[in-house]
């Protein structure tokens, strides 16, 4: 009998998601599958709900709603800073950098840049999106001691040390 997906476990995936308009937004490639385990939050919580229970060779589609992939949008991430914060640095909407914010670091995109002033947005740039996966299973097995001390997979997939 095949192992099952459930935490803990050991899990290399081929994926591909979709945004709502159908353009693919990342897959993985065929010599490149994503290993990680399961039930540490490295996947978000729609995805890992769709693929608990699941087995090696299965196949699936879902529709991930935003609530369970990267969240709402919230109005409150989006906030105007003076420009003189970002000095002599060339900058231009669609830009990222790490902000300190009272929350602790976090990635914003740069939205509009005017001579006196910078709107940002902390929102994830997919919040606020339903997002579609179609994925493969491709193994399923007992994470080792080291992995689940690592809190990652080794090897093909995984991260080599």
């Amino acid at each position: 009998m095949s192992e099952t997906i459930s935490q803990d476990k050991a899990v290399t995936i081929h994926y591909a998601v979709k945004n709502p308009a159908g353009e693919t937004l990342d897959k993985s490639s065929e010599d490149s599958p994503l290993a990680f385990i399961f039930g540490r939050g490295m996947l978000i919580p729609g995805l890992e709900k769709a693929l608990e229970g699941k087995a090696a060779k299965d196949e699936l589609s879902t529709v991930v709603p935003a609530a369970e992939a990267y969240g709402e949008r919230h109005d409150g991430l989006i906030q105007t800073v003076p420009r003189n914060l970002f000095g002599d640095q060339e900058i231009q909407p669609g830009m990222q950098f790490r902000a300190t914010t009272d929350n602790g670091e976090q990635s914003v995109v740069i939205v509009e840049v005017t001579d006196e002033e910078v709107t940002v947005d902390g929102n994830h740039p997919l919040a606020g999106l339903d997002l579609s996966f179609d994925v493969t299973v491709v193994d399923v097995r007992d994470a080792t001691a080291e992995e689940l001390d690592h809190g990652h997979v080794h090897g093909p997939g995984g991260v080599d040390h």
